[in-house]
């Protein structure tokens, strides 16, 4: 076990060890006043049913960061496995949607066609944290594919995907 204390010389350790928990990856989405605008996220999180809230974390460093703080609403796709293309076409740039077809939804937000679930949501609130905004949503509007399509996941720097133990 390499143990060490976080500080602005470890960055590298410390992001190797939070590389270590699998995350799923999502799609961020909202139509903002320069149209609609995607980033690729893989720090969703579900937070209450009662009211029902989720959370995504947006780095204060992003270009997209303002927007996103500033949108009164957005939509969050959870990406499926052979969706690596749209998580890596959103992760390098947020507003080249021609690749992909997608709708308004509900609440404004552009809504890609194939995603595993897709979550509309009011920003409910947003909060500073450190070099990150953890932006707060709450769900007016949710819907899941019926197929049974494995999630894209995110672990040590790479997208996979989740192979269940032998029972």
């Amino acid at each position: 076990m390499h143990s060490f204390t976080p500080d602005p010389t470890r960055t590298t350790d410390l992001r190797r060890a939070l590389g270590q928990f699998g995350t799923g990856v999502a799609l961020i989405t909202a139509q903002t006043d320069a149209g609609p605008l995607g980033m690729t996220a893989n720090s969703f999180s579900s937070v209450s049913l009662d009211p029902p809230l989720v959370l995504w974390s947006a780095a204060r460093t992003s270009k997209r960061h303002d927007p996103f703080a500033q949108a009164a609403a957005f939509c969050i796709h959870v990406l499926s496995a052979d969706q690596q293309d749209v998580a890596m076409h959103f992760a390098a740039q947020g507003h080249d949607f021609s690749p992909y077809p997608y709708d308004a939804g509900p609440n404004g937000a552009p809504t890609l066609h194939g995603c595993l679930a897709t979550f509309h949501c009011d920003t409910y609130a947003v909060h500073v944290a450190g070099d990150h905004s953890i932006i707060l949503g709450q769900i007016t509007a949710a819907a899941i594919q019926p197929d049974e399509r494995d999630g894209l996941l995110f672990k040590r720097g790479g997208f996979g995907l989740f192979t269940p133990a032998a029972s």
